[in-house]
């Protein structure tokens, strides 16, 4: 493993957000104590370059500012800052660094992503569920290095890969002969002495990690309960010697209210009821999938479970600056805080209106040998990434804020290439799942997207299956993005096909209309529904899409919306009325989350 440098410190910004673990000694009676600093990070998602998207933060107004944030060099830099304030420090992911990643990272089997992470100081990751996209072997890969190819992509096509030089953690993922794919835990020390420290890491991604990647990869290895895997490994690290015991877990919360990187009003979703059952010894808990940012006490929600929870949100928008007090001679934790920094990088056009540099909070300058390294492969993507592939006649943006559970006219706009694609295989439907659109699409001047464009919108390659259910089949799905198994999620149909709700009724059964060109769907009759291989996984917790019949294989969803756009004149985004709230006073996004949710 690397040894960590002592780095630059860039200006941060403060944002008032801490968590102290309660009964802390007086000054007057503290102990001696060794402060670890730690930063950790969450869902990267091969994110080389500024992803031109916002982190939402309070304006102290009552309002919320847009901040531009993310990059690999940028996030080089704020790490350097948050490592530079401490003489003892740790550089921690907890999940999703590749997968479902833009096509700058993709084209070169993630390894760029790798790349700049290794560079950037990353220590430890645990596995997350993207981890495991493209198979076993491939993942090894990514921890060892080589050029063996196990994907339809060609591995070192810019330079010879050397694999990542942090470690991966997967203590719930386990091989058929019993072993975890990587090393369960790890620990590091810190100081010399009577001041001695060691700060002990356990690294898991969520169990419901086989519902979310390939069935032939999930069948390779089992994963196990969260919290039971993790409560089994606290006295083995404690027996190491750790004074601090650190969590990574590639499962996560989310919050109410208004957007707050700081804040944790609500805490809910699936990590909830693992922090429930965890042993209490473990200090921290650094977590993601839901791509959801806060920073938490838990002894608030639970007095027994006093840990510090931390998320950083997505695309490396965030930093987590996370402080231990550690008592040497007691062998504990007496003190603990964190904050969440934003990497504010570049100004950028959103669809909607310019964001630019906010003054009031620091900018970090790109790291010159992270941005020299990321250039490379901008570059060597370039004739691939900049191919014109069509046209469109306007900016379609990705739904966010309150709507960010409705798919808007992207989400239609992809519905209607899907059922393009898939018509020969009798489809008279489709459904994109509002949660799969991953970014805006923003045409140039000329009205022409790119390859990178449409890449950054759909990255999964997933393909297209076209099934059959009945009206009454239909009725269930839909009925599903209201229930209690998730966060809402209103599925977006193609065009032709209408359904009407009202959140007001009981719940399973608040679809109260479906049609399919001006005609009542049969709930007996059969119908031909297109949905990309996750929903038909039943992801998204739409389950029922899972029980499909006569099912049939079709073109990949980026190649179905490369079609759509290659029409003239320019596609413009549409805008029917497809999904019809009969009680708009309830419409407020459900942001409680059970558990059970399957992200992507």
């Amino acid at each position: 493993m690397i040894l960590l440098r002592r780095l630059p410190l860039f200006a941060l910004p403060f944002l008032a957000a801490c968590a102290a673990q309660p009964g802390v000694e007086s000054a007057a009676n503290a102990p001696r104590t060794v402060t670890v600093g730690i930063a950790a990070i969450n869902d990267f998602h091969g994110n080389l370059e500024p992803p031109r998207q916002s982190v939402l933060t309070p304006d102290g107004k009552g309002g919320l500012r847009q901040i531009p944030a993310g990059g690999a060099a940028y996030l080089a830099s704020a790490l350097d800052a948050v490592r530079g304030q401490y003489a003892n420090r740790l550089t921690v992911a907890a999940g999703d660094l590749i997968g479902g990643t833009p096509i700058t990272s993709a084209l070169f089997v993630d390894e760029p992503a790798i790349g700049a992470l290794s560079r950037a100081g990353l220590d430890f990751a645990a596995v997350g569920n993207h981890e495991f996209d493209v198979g076993i072997e491939e993942l090894r890969r990514k921890q060892t290095g080589g050029c063996s190819k196990y994907t339809k992509r060609e591995p070192c096509q810019v330079e010879k890969f050397d694999g990542a030089r942090f470690g991966y953690l997967a203590a719930n993922v386990f091989l058929p002969d019993g072993k975890t794919l990587f090393p369960a835990t790890a620990l590091r020390q810190f100081g010399k002495g009577r001041d001695r420290v060691t700060v002990g890491l356990i690294g898991m991604t969520l169990e419901d990690t086989g519902a979310l990647i390939p069935p032939d990869v999930a069948a390779k290895v089992r994963f196990a309960d969260e919290a039971d895997t993790a409560n089994a490994l606290v006295d083995g690290l404690k027996r190491q010697g750790a004074d601090a015991v650190v969590l990574l877990i590639h499962e996560g919360g989310r919050t109410t209210g208004n957007p707050d990187p700081n804040g944790c009003e609500g805490l809910n979703s699936a990590i909830r009821p693992i922090l429930d059952r965890l042993d209490p010894r473990i200090d921290v808990v650094v977590s993601g999938h839901t791509h959801w940012s806060y920073v938490c006490d838990y002894a608030k929600y639970n007095a027994a479970k006093p840990f510090l929870l931390t998320s950083a949100g997505v695309w490396g928008g965030l930093v987590t600056d996370i402080t231990l007090d550690i008592d040497p001679r007691a062998g504990r934790v007496v003190a603990k805080k964190a904050k969440n920094v934003i990497v504010q990088s570049e100004a950028y056009v959103s669809p909607q209106k310019p964001i630019p540099v906010d003054p009031a909070l620091p900018a970090f300058a790109p790291r010159a040998d992270v941005k020299a390294y990321v250039d490379r492969y901008v570059e060597a993507a370039r004739a691939f990434s900049q191919r014109k592939v069509g046209w469109l006649a306007a900016p379609l943006a990705k739904s966010d804020g309150e709507t960010q559970n409705t798919g808007g006219p992207l989400g239609k706009l992809i519905a209607d290439a899907q059922l393009a694609a898939t018509r020969a295989a009798g489809a008279q439907i489709s459904f994109m799942n509002p949660f799969g659109v991953r970014r805006s699409l923003t045409p140039a001047a000329d009205g022409s997207v790119t390859f990178g464009d449409i890449y950054a919108v759909q990255p999964f390659n997933n393909d297209l299956y076209t099934l059959t259910y009945t009206g009454a089949e239909l009725k269930a799905i839909l009925e599903q993005g209201f229930d209690a198994s998730g966060p809402e999620q209103i599925l977006t149909p193609s065009a032709g096909f209408v359904f009407e709700y009202d959140r007001a009724r009981p719940l399973g059964d608040r679809i109260v209309a479906m049609s399919l060109d001006g005609k009542l769907i049969d709930p007996a009759s059969s119908y031909r529904v297109t949905v990309s291989s996750f929903l038909a996984n039943g992801g998204d917790t739409f389950t029922g899409f899972a029980k499909g019949r006569d099912k049939t294989r079709g073109a990949v969803d980026i190649d179905a919306l490369e079609a759509w756009l290659a029409a003239r004149p320019p596609r413009a985004g549409p805008t029917d009325a497809r999904e019809i709230d009969r009680n708009p006073a309830l419409n407020t996004v459900r942001s409680t989350t059970p558990p059970g949710v399957r992200y992507r």
